[in-house]
């Protein structure tokens, strides 16, 4: 029997094993629970989810692979979760150990053809910077253009990480079954399939970096939004180098005043939609890790390995559901674009106006032209929202492929602005991004936003 075998087969005894423990946890409470007072069977209940939880984390932690990966994904989406499940799953935020100096010099012999220290004008041994497939290092190049020299980021991805995650991916019911124990109730087949690929893209840090450049291309000159320039001569499938940028945490941005809260707000929901409407791309996995912040302003981003391009097929289906939900307030064809996007279940038996009310949720803070302030319990009740299979709406409804990182996109976002308490008139800003309306700028961030627009050449104007 070969390594990879022996890994494989290791990796799927691990997933049976999580199995086994929740089952058995919840065989031992459901009996326990028969004789039990009302008052003991919540305690049960709790203690259930606590014991799952911990057993799920205990054991992803141990695989950095695509489950490791879902886990971190799933643990960031705030207090929409089960609290035990939330807090299990927070230990796969942490960074993984970091590999040895010499592993990661191997790494770069391998994908560059020569050692770190010739290859490199100087080379830090020690990971500044580390995630669940990869870690990343400082160094220093010399520019060919210009003959100074440049301080850049230096990714490199974790031996073995590919055939762990693609031994993770070779069974569906492995990854659904760590997503139902998030998400109860939901169907994640189509789900699965679209977080399959997605990752496996991820994979391939050539990828990341077309992906990148794109964005490099579409910000470039941008007065707020700074995307870091790849440098492809020291890039391969295996490694990603980028200009280096210092910049603040997230973490010191919630304390700030209202006003540094209020402008950050408005970048992030800029650069969010502004990339989904004119460049049909945007982070399906959307962390405030990979954001750094700026004394003048500016957002530097990071990370584009999970991006996720959609057709024009689809970005027409999600204007139409944001105009007839938040601008046209129009149910009717609300409904039918949902059942026609399969959303929900054509001829469903419910009113169609409780299914504008249940699916124009995610619309209230652009439905009205008024400030508003984005909170955490905001965040909070759209995750629970989403999730929440008691509705009777939802019996009809599910996530079709294409809004898989739609609906990922949205509550990342939305969970950002709750924990800055951000404020601010949100339907204006969302009338000058939507494609249908375009209006004229209303704030600071949108005049020195449009006189950027106004400066792009004519065929990149032309896509906007």
């Amino acid at each position: 029997m070969n390594a990879m075998r022996r890994s494989w087969l290791s990796r799927s005894a691990k997933v049976a094993r999580i199995g086994a423990k929740v089952g058995g946890t919840y065989a031992s409470t459901s009996a326990r629970k028969v004789f039990a007072s009302a008052e003991r069977r919540i305690e049960l209940d709790y203690q259930r989810e606590m014991t799952t939880a911990a057993q799920v984390a205990g054991e992803l932690g141990q695989m950095k692979g695509a489950l490791m990966k879902l886990g971190q994904m799933a643990s960031y989406l705030d207090e929409g979760l089960g609290q035990p499940m939330r807090e299990a799953l927070s230990q796969l935020q942490s960074h993984a150990p970091p590999m040895s100096p010499d592993l990661a010099a191997e790494v770069i012999t391998q994908e560059l053809g020569d050692s770190p220290d010739r290859i490199f004008v100087e080379w830090d041994p020690n990971p500044i910077a580390a995630a669940s497939i990869g870690q990343v290092h400082r160094a220093v190049v010399v520019d060919p253009d210009l003959g100074i020299e440049r301080p850049v980021a230096v990714k490199i991805q974790y031996p073995g990480v590919d055939q762990a995650i693609a031994a993770d991916l070779r069974n569906a019911d492995l990854l659904g079954f760590v997503l139902r124990q998030g998400f109860s109730g939901l169907d994640p087949t189509e789900m699965v399939e679209e977080i399959r690929e997605r990752l496996t893209e991820e994979l391939d840090y050539r990828q990341e970096a077309i992906n990148q450049q794109l964005f490099v291309d579409f910000y470039r000159g941008h007065p707020l939004i700074h995307i870091p320039e790849v440098v492809h001569r020291f890039s391969t499938a295996r490694v990603l180098t980028t200009e280096l940028v210092n910049g603040r945490p997230w973490a010191e941005q919630r304390d700030q005043d209202q006003a540094t809260r209020d402008h950050i707000g408005e970048v992030l929901f800029r650069f969010v939609f502004r990339s989904l409407y004119t460049m049909r791309a945007f982070n399906g996995d959307p962390h405030p890790g990979n954001y750094l912040f700026h004394p003048d302003g500016r957002i530097t981003f990071l990370d584009f390995g999970l991006v996720k391009h959609f057709s024009n097929t689809e970005m027409d289906t999600f204007t139409q559901m944001v105009k007839a939900a938040a601008v046209d307030h129009d149910d009717a064809h609300f409904r039918s674009i949902l059942e026609g996007a399969g959303m929900l279940t054509p001829g469903a038996p419910v009113e169609t106006e409780d299914v504008g009310r249940y699916f124009s949720k995610f619309y209230e803070p652009v439905r009205s032209d008024a400030d508003i302030v984005w909170t955490p319990e905001y965040a909070t009740s759209l995750v629970r929202h989403t999730f929440d299979r008691s509705s009777p709406i939802s019996q009809y409804a599910t996530v079709p492929k294409a809004f898989v990182f739609i609906q990922r996109i949205n509550l990342g976002l939305y969970a950002l602005l709750g924990e800055l308490r951000s404020q601010g008139n949100y339907r204006q800003i969302a009338s000058e991004l939507w494609p249908f309306i375009q209006a004229p700028p209303t704030t600071e961030i949108g005049r020195a936003e449009a006189a950027w627009l106004a400066q792009l050449p004519p065929r990149n104007q032309t896509e906007i």
